[in-house]
């Protein structure tokens, strides 16, 4: 057949066409359909090429073979959507001399490559060869349609042989490729020979994997039989004893009323339980999960006292002040009396009931978070839990671990609702902000779902694996430092502010509370030893400084333990004692109020600050020396106390002519600001009118009250904004001595 000098070129993806044969080709992307078109115009052949990667849209010459199949086109239909449906017959191999992008299409300048027979004998013994692994092949299970696989076998011609072969056989395109690059007849026979020898070795493997995987199944079944022949004898040797206990857990869970999504995962476990053997590993797990499950209190709850009178007695009983606190628990249980009246109505649900705020107790240490949440617990009538999320690191120590795990447990909630013995408990987390996180989970992520009214009726602990109503449980959380505590799981809570005591209330709280605990505690009677209300003041302030009262009854202890010893060793029945007996038994004291230390000098001011355990008092410390208006800040200072202190340079240099300050005196002098103590960092603005006062006295060298604090964030018009924390820094002052706010 006469071939064209240049000949369109329609490139396929992912197969390779081999000469005599007849194939349907679809065709849709723009340089196919041109090429075809212009075959059609011309003498209707056109060179199939395939692409060296599938992957390209719009090939180019270098991503085609060098090698393709020149072919007649037979028939071909156009569909609506421009793709081409053709019949084609290949005639020949054509090595491409050179391709040429014309009008949206590529065409090749092409040579044919006429088969070389070779050696008659050797390509008679190649094409016997090939159609014995070939028919090898088909035995082995290598499927072909019948049709394909008996004209295969059929074929005379040894060349149509080992493309029709090679055409229908899974081979890697790039091996098919290199056998339609092949001239030679024999040399085609040789490489199909070399592929199908590879695929009969890897049927072989598939052949033996899949002998390999049977045995393994037959020694499954085999062990399999063997384990159930195993209890069976099990049984007939411990039977008693394991079905006497399945029996009293049985009959332990039919008392409890479980819900039943929960009743069916227990009569799983308990099925479980009584087909295995006493003393296996597995049947320990369930044993101790059957066990909690009973230990649970699914429908044990206490009736609440909501009488007001009695609750306001009690917390007046247990706590002296926190007026805030105890007007905040006595709306609570107003408001819960009169939903249940409500709900005896039918007025409302009786779920309604137990709806209601998740507390959150704010203060410093020791002002009665912990305590005044016994006392809430004592006024409802509740049981009390208390559980410390200090140091909680771990998800799993919230939600519980999963069973799989050796040692696995519950989490804490669920333990502290077997420990209370009630599902509706008073349950106290404390220290809510000192959890952590690690790569092991967030906890306070998973406390959300606990404090959630919408989600924790459905609480799901990993160790039980399923739900346990909280509903009813009155959560109050404790914490030092609110924003430490992520802003989802704030957002649940009420947060109610526990402020510092002052010194009367500390006195207050030493006499009602503190000493008649430490006089029992210490083996004593209030009869045996009398601490004077003066010595219990000098108490409070020169043996002490804390915002709560822990550490004051801990020097109480202690005088009291020196009392006690004299009383035994000088045989005393009473021993009094008075401000002046302090340093005896205590030592000298350990605060001494700054103010009292102190005395007016030029360039130092006192201010207050505030932190979360309490406030006190600074003093800011200014210097001027000769220089070129350089300001220094030392102390620590944060980037905001900084800016105060420019701030407070700037209102000086404004106010420089009304303080009666040298303008030239800023320019020729640096200035030197210390905050101490050095190792302690500062920030806040509060310090800026104190800074103020500190660096006009030191340019005017006119000394500034050392008994007067003062606090506010200081602007460039003299101005001074209001700060936060204003009764913990005036009780901070007081402390340290300070006359005047």
């Amino acid at each position: 057949m006469n071939v064209p000098e240049r000949v369109p070129v329609v490139p396929v993806r992912g197969s390779v066409i081999f000469p005599t044969m007849v194939m349907p080709i679809d065709a849709g992307r723009p340089v196919s359909v041109r090429a075809i078109d212009e075959a059609l115009n011309a003498e209707r052949v056109v060179l199939i090429v395939s692409q060296r990667d599938k992957e390209v849209e719009s090939p180019e010459a270098d991503d085609l073979y060098g090698v393709g199949t020149l072919a007649n086109i037979l028939r071909m239909r156009k569909n609506p959507d421009g793709s081409v449906q053709m019949l084609v017959q290949a005639f020949a191999r054509a090595r491409v001399r050179s391709y040429q992008e014309m009008d949206g299409y590529l065409a090749a300048e092409v040579e044919v490559l006429a088969d070389e027979p070779g050696d008659e004998v050797e390509v008679r013994a190649l094409f016997r060869e090939v159609q014995e692994r070939f028919g090898a092949i088909l035995k082995e299970g290598k499927y072909l349609s019948p049709d394909v696989a008996q004209y295969i076998q059929k074929l005379e011609d040894p060349g149509q042989l080992a493309d029709y072969i090679a055409f229908h056989m899974d081979f890697k395109l790039e091996d098919k490729q290199k056998i339609l690059e092949m001239a030679g007849v024999a040399e085609r026979l040789r490489r199909v020979l070399v592929l199908l020898d590879a695929e009969l070795e890897l049927i072989e493997t598939q052949r033996r994997i899949q002998q390999q995987v049977k045995e393994e199944i037959d020694r499954n079944q085999r062990e399999y039989f063997l384990r159930e022949q195993m209890k069976v004898i099990q049984k007939e040797l411990h039977g008693e004893e394991g079905e006497e206990e399945v029996e009293e857990l049985r009959r332990r869970i039919e008392e409890l009323d479980l819900p039943e999504n929960v009743k069916k995962e227990v009569d799983r476990e308990l099925g479980r339980l009584a087909r295995m053997h006493p003393d296996s590993a597995e049947a320990a797990v369930i044993r101790t999960y059957l066990d909690w499950i009973v230990h649970l209190p699914w429908n044990t709850r206490t009736e609440d006292n909501l009488d007001i009178e009695r609750a306001k007695q009690i917390l007046e009983e247990d706590h002296y002040g926190l007026e805030k606190v105890k007007d905040r628990v006595l709306e609570y249980l107003a408001v819960r009396k009169l939903r249940y009246e409500r709900a005896k109505r039918g007025e409302i649900p009786a779920e309604e009931v137990n709806k209601g705020p998740i507390l959150l107790f704010v203060g410093p240490p020791g002002v009665g978070k912990t305590s005044i949440a016994k006392s809430i617990a004592r006024a409802l009538g509740r049981k009390y839990v208390r559980v410390s999320l200090g140091g909680v690191r771990d998800e799993s120590d919230i939600r519980g671990h999963r069973r799989t795990y050796i040692g696995a447990m519950p989490g804490r909630i669920i333990q502290g609702l077997r420990q209370a013995g009630s599902k509706n408990p008073v349950f106290l987390l404390d220290e809510v902000d000192k959890m952590g996180q690690s790569f092991q989970g967030d906890p306070a992520a998973a406390l959300l779902e606990v404090l959630d009214p919408a989600q924790n009726k459905e609480f799901t602990d990993h160790y039980l694996g399923v739900p346990f109503d909280l509903s009813e449980v009155l959560f109050i959380g404790t914490a030092n430092f609110p924003q430490l505590i992520p802003a989802p799981l704030m957002d649940r809570m009420e947060l109610i502010e526990f402020t510092s005591y002052i010194e009367q209330e500390k006195l207050e709280i030493a006499r009602r509370f503190l000493l008649p605990r430490q006089l029992e505690e210490n083996g004593l009677s209030k009869g045996q030893v009398h601490i004077t209300d003066a010595a219990l003041m000098r108490l409070i302030t020169h043996y002490t400084r804390e915002a709560g009262v822990r550490n004051l009854e801990r020097e109480i202890g202690s005088l009291l333990r020196k009392a006690a010893r004299r009383i035994l060793e000088e045989g005393k029945k009473r021993v009094r004692i008075t401000e002046r007996d302090l340093e005896k038994y205590l030592g000298p004291p350990r605060y001494t109020p700054e103010a009292e230390a102190r005395e007016p000098q030029v360039g130092v001011a006192t201010g207050m600050y505030y932190t979360p355990v309490g406030g006190d008092i600074m003093f800011v410390e200014v210097s001027i020396m000769p220089g070129k208006g350089q300001l220094i800040l030392t102390g620590q200072l944060g980037d905001v106390m900084k800016e105060s202190a420019r701030a407070a340079l700037t209102y000086a240099k404004k106010n420089a002519e009304r303080f009666g300050i040298e303008l030239d005196a800023f320019e020729k002098s640096d200035i030197h600001i210390h905050v101490p103590a050095g190792a302690i960092p500062k920030e806040g603005p509060s310090a800026g009118i104190a800074i103020s006062s500190a660096l006009v006295s030191a340019l005017t060298e006119v000394p500034v009250r050392h008994d007067v604090a003062m606090t506010g964030e200081i602007t460039l018009t003299g101005r001074v904004l209001p700060i936060g924390g204003v009764r913990e820094k005036v009780l901070g002052a007081r402390r340290a001595g300070i006359r005047e706010v």
